[in-house]
């Protein structure tokens, strides 16, 4: 994972949402290639998500994620699931979904802070 580094301007701002963008996209392919997609709308007359939604979408991605690793879990605990490797790679998964909003959330927090700021 690269080394995250503080915004410091407007510049700064955009790149984040950038990486935010990137991060959801990568995200998105991790959830594909452990299960099935679900289909989604390619609807032209459906207006594009705002950041907002954006975000939203990946956290809602990254509970999902936790959800299974924690469904996967008590399922092996149970007896139900025997491939300890698909309990470990879906708990490596959920950890590396959560650092990555985690450092998410700071840098945006970090940029917010920075934007405050310069008004003073």
């Amino acid at each position: 994972m690269s080394a995250i580094r503080p915004a410091t301007g407007l510049h700064d701002v955009l790149a984040l949402r950038q990486e935010v963008l990137a991060r959801s996209q990568a995200l998105k392919d991790v959830r594909a290639a452990s299960a099935a997609e679900q289909p989604q709308s390619t609807d032209p007359t459906v207006p594009a998500s705002s950041f907002g939604d954006t975000l939203g979408n990946a956290l809602q991605q990254v509970s999902a994620v936790q959800k299974r690793s924690s469904e996967m879990q008590a399922a092996y605990e149970r007896g139900e699931v025997t491939d300890i490797a698909q309990v470990m790679l879906a708990r490596q998964e959920a950890g590396v979904a959560f650092e990555a909003t985690l450092q998410v959330r700071n840098k945006l927090l970090t940029a917010y802070q920075d934007i405050m700021r310069m008004g003073s």
